[in-house]
């Protein structure tokens, strides 16, 4: 493609840093407090694990299926169907916010959630690269790192300010933000009419199909989904292990603040290391370390200890993250790379998230804390077992 017909590099610098801003920050007010808030309405730890898990499962049987139209469709901006998501939950936070359903609702809730925000990043990640396959030099994990120092800003400021006016004030933050993000959207240029037309005269391919046909990628999408269930549990029963040291949501939202902020540095780390050693060896390094975080919390014998070990988010999710990405977009052909970029988040943190959250508030429920993080710990073992496989199958593929 010619690159002149490429929005200047600036401007779509900007653009896509603010839609990363836009959406970590929102996400920030919903899922880092999701927890507290149902638990405010008087719901169990064990609700909490079902909601969280029903809100990534909604994510993981929707989004390949809007990946897969959006390839099928190319015609369709990508910001288009993502407005769409935003609006969505808009609209679903606005009603949850002024109303108090029962465990059946509020499970329908979060289910809806899922599908029209939680899961939706990967579409900033198919905009991102659909820009850098079409050769614009966009900073994605820079990008990235700024999202999650906005999450890690925005946790902070809603900690403090839930502890001080309510949990339930965490929804209306986060519809502020919601509204912010569709501004940011709508002002992302959209991938050029010449390519996307370009694009759709290719047929993409089922989600099976792409599954079987490449063994090194589906080994390294069941890496990513073990060691998702080992650290994405201790994020959502995080307010479990601080209110157990003594601390309460402001301290919740310092601990989310400093997990966060590590991950701008990883995006800087993740660019050295992309160069070299490539995707997939960065992708076993942020796998090795999710073991290395539910260790590091089950020895914290205090609220201090457990704010101190919170950086070590740097290298493994934060590695990982942009890592998945730049893997899915070099292991899927061109006409599946909007679904492969929706396979690797629902298989990873998607399917990840739901079933480590499942079983892990059952554990803090009958164990405790430490029941959950010994689980998170054989999980990312599996998970280290996988990813070494996956690169055995590549270097077989290669030979």
């Amino acid at each position: 493609m010619d690159t002149t017909t490429l929005p200047p590099k600036g401007k779509l610098t900007l653009h896509y840093y603010l839609l990363q801003i836009g959406f970590w920050g929102g996400i920030g007010c919903f899922t880092g407090f999701q927890s507290v808030i149902v638990l405010d309405r008087g719901f169990t730890s064990a609700d909490v694990g079902v909601f969280v898990a029903i809100c990534n499962l909604a994510g993981i049987l929707f989004q390949p299926q809007l990946g897969a139209w959006a390839d099928r469709h190319p015609e369709i901006p990508l910001k288009r169907i993502f407005l769409c998501c935003i609006l969505t939950a808009l609209g679903l936070n606005t009603v949850f916010l002024f109303t108090r359903p029962g465990f059946l609702l509020t499970a329908l809730f979060f289910a809806l959630m899922g599908m029209a925000e939680v899961n939706s990043f990967t579409l900033i990640d198919a905009m991102a690269m659909q820009y850098i396959n079409a050769g614009a030099d966009l900073p994605y994990s820079r990008g990235r790192g700024l999202g999650s120092l906005a999450y890690a800003i925005i946790c902070i400021l809603v900690g403090r300010q839930t502890a001080r006016f309510g949990m339930q004030t965490a929804l209306m933050t986060h519809a502020v933000m919601l509204v912010i993000l569709a501004v940011f959207t709508l002002s992302f240029p959209a991938f050029p009419r010449q390519a996307r037309e370009t694009e759709a005269r290719r047929p993409s391919h089922s989600t099976l199909t792409i599954l079987r046909g490449n063994l090194p990628f589906t080994l390294m999408l069941l890496g990513g989904f073990f060691g998702m269930m080992a650290v994405m549990p201790v994020d959502n029963f995080l307010i479990n292990m601080i209110e157990g040291l003594g601390g309460d949501s402001s301290d919740l939202g310092l601990a989310l603040f400093l997990k966060a902020a590590s991950e701008l540095p990883a995006a800087f780390l993740f660019e050295w290391l992309y160069r070299k050693i490539g995707s997939q060896k960065v992708l076993l390094i942020g796998v090795g370390f999710m073991i290395v975080k539910p260790i590091l919390f089950l020895l914290s014998g205090s609220l201090t200890m457990l704010l101190l070990v919170q950086p070590i988010q740097m290298l493994g999710y934060g590695l990982f993250t942009p890592a998945v990405a730049y893997f899915a977009n070099e292991n899927v052909a061109p006409e599946d790379r909007v679904q492969g970029q929706s396979m690797k988040s629902v298989l990873t943190a998607g399917m990840g998230s739901v079933a480590g959250n499942l079983i892990s508030g059952y554990a803090v429920k009958w164990g405790g804390p430490s029941a959950m993080l010994s689980f998170g710990i054989l999980s990312g073992c599996v998970g280290l077992l996988f990813a070494l496989a996956a690169m055995r199958a590549s270097r077989r593929r290669a030979a």
